[in-house]
């Protein structure tokens, strides 16, 4: 990879009317939600700057994430789902009759090659994909699982807490871009920021289609794993990473 990570720059800002970010390990600190992360939405929804994020966590959990934290909508599932503030949803990856069944089976299949693996809590709740736990598994391990999926038709990814099996197509950017197209078409990609901070992040960091993005610091410990690396990266880690993003688009938005 010939792009290095670079500082964040006010410059690259002052044309951003849109946030769309990672939640686990981007708005999060040791999985939790932090006040000052709640201060810092509330900052940018009174700026009117939406905040729309972009997960792989389950539908069941991010139609409750949308409804409580002050974002305009998020996206489950790794662009699976879509869910507003007001409740409503769409399917935004294309899913055929039996695809649970399907899913279930290959993940016995790369359980029988790894028989540790397990189910992640909120695998019940989803309706597009197929999670585990990522904890325990080494890169060498990761790489076997994308193979394995990929020989059966299936996509692989993973981030700080989990893997996914999913349909090929299904990536965060795919989705973010049908919601874009539907709810904010006046919007140019300069003035979208995408946000993350692992694997399944990569396709937000894809300068040809979102040229303004950043990675919290964290994003550094996978560098060398990512195909596209984003433009920017903040100071910190985790959710303080975040404010400190958000801190630079409310000034540079008032400069």
């Amino acid at each position: 990879m010939s792009q290095a990570l670079q500082p964040l720059t006010p410059q690259a800002l002052q044309s951003v009317r849109l946030i769309a970010t990672d939640m686990d390990g981007t708005l999060t600190q040791q999985e939790k939600f932090t006040p000052m992360l709640l201060q810092t939405l509330r900052k940018l929804a009174n700026a009117q700057v939406p905040v729309l994020i972009v997960t792989g966590r389950s539908a069941g959990w991010v139609n409750a994430v949308a409804h409580y934290l002050p974002v305009w909508g998020a996206i489950a599932e790794n662009g699976g789902l879509f869910y507003d503030q007001n409740g409503n949803s769409a399917l935004l990856s294309d899913i055929p009759d039996g695809h649970r069944q399907k899913l279930a089976q290959m993940f016995g299949t790369v359980q029988a090659r790894f028989p540790q693996l397990r189910e992640s809590s909120d695998n019940l709740f989803r309706l597009t994909d197929w999670t585990f736990d990522v904890a325990g598994l080494s890169l060498e391990d990761l790489q076997q699982l994308t193979v394995l999926c990929q020989l059966q038709g299936w996509g692989f990814t993973y981030s700080t807490v989990q893997c996914h099996i999913k349909p090929l197509a299904q990536e965060k950017a795919a989705g973010l871009q049908q919601v874009l197209r539907r709810y904010f078409p006046m919007l140019q990609p300069e003035q979208i920021l995408t946000v993350g901070d692992s694997p399944n992040d990569q396709s937000l960091f894809e300068e040809s289609l979102f040229p303004v993005s950043a990675g919290v610091a964290n994003i550094r410990n996978y560098a060398e794993q990512l195909a596209h690396l984003p433009r920017y990266v903040t100071p910190s880690e985790t959710a303080a990473g975040f404010c400190e993003l958000a801190e630079a688009v409310l000034q540079a938005r008032s400069a």
